[in-house]
């Protein structure tokens, strides 16, 4: 079984938002594989089903970025799962938009709510699906910039970073993690 989360805040305001992408994965995923979101537990929304006969929980932490390690620590010990069956999927400002990075394991490399996942699992030995959202203009301040909103143009690149998040997360929980990264780990 794996857990699969996606970072981002709750609450509108927060909707479709930079730092949201993690959100936004799941729910395509969700729909992709007719995954109904359909519950709140572990301080996430919810959701059960299968990818390719691997049963999956989906999640999306209501604790806010900040204190995402505390849903997750509770998903890990209600399910018991290691860290290793956790998905973590989240924004990243070094990546051009619509860029993915998959990883086994890393530090939190400033990203807060990664931050708060490895203080709370005790450990950054997870797999990872950083989404790029590219990187903040010169004179934005960083809080401004992550939480705003995708133009017109990156639209599109979004909605195809999503489908292949969604191929990606179906891959490795098949066991193909090196082949996910393989595949989407190189520039567009």
């Amino acid at each position: 079984m794996y857990i699969i989360v996606g970072l981002g805040n709750p609450t509108k305001e927060y909707q479709a938002t930079r730092h949201n992408i993690g959100w936004d994965a799941i729910t395509r995923i969700a729909d992709d594989y007719r995954i109904p979101l359909d519950f709140k537990k572990h301080k996430a929304i919810c959701g059960k089903g299968y990818i390719e006969g691997e049963k999956v929980i989906l999640a999306q932490p209501i604790t806010y970025m900040n204190l995402s390690g505390e849903s997750v620590r509770e998903l890990v010990d209600f399910y018991k799962v290691s860290p290793e069956e956790v998905i973590v999927i989240y924004d990243d400002i070094s990546l051009e938009v619509g860029q993915l990075r998959i990883r086994k394991k890393g530090s939190a490399g400033g990203h807060n709510g990664i931050k708060s996942i490895i203080s709370h699992l005790g450990t950054d030995e997870f797999p990872r699906i950083k989404v790029g959202v590219g990187d903040k203009p010169k004179d934005w301040d960083l809080a401004d910039y992550v939480l705003s909103r995708f133009t017109k143009e990156e639209n599109g690149i979004i909605r195809d970073a999503l489908k292949d998040t969604s191929d990606a997360c179906r891959m490795i929980t098949s066991g193909e993690i090196d082949a996910a990264m393989n595949l989407y780990n190189r520039k567009k």
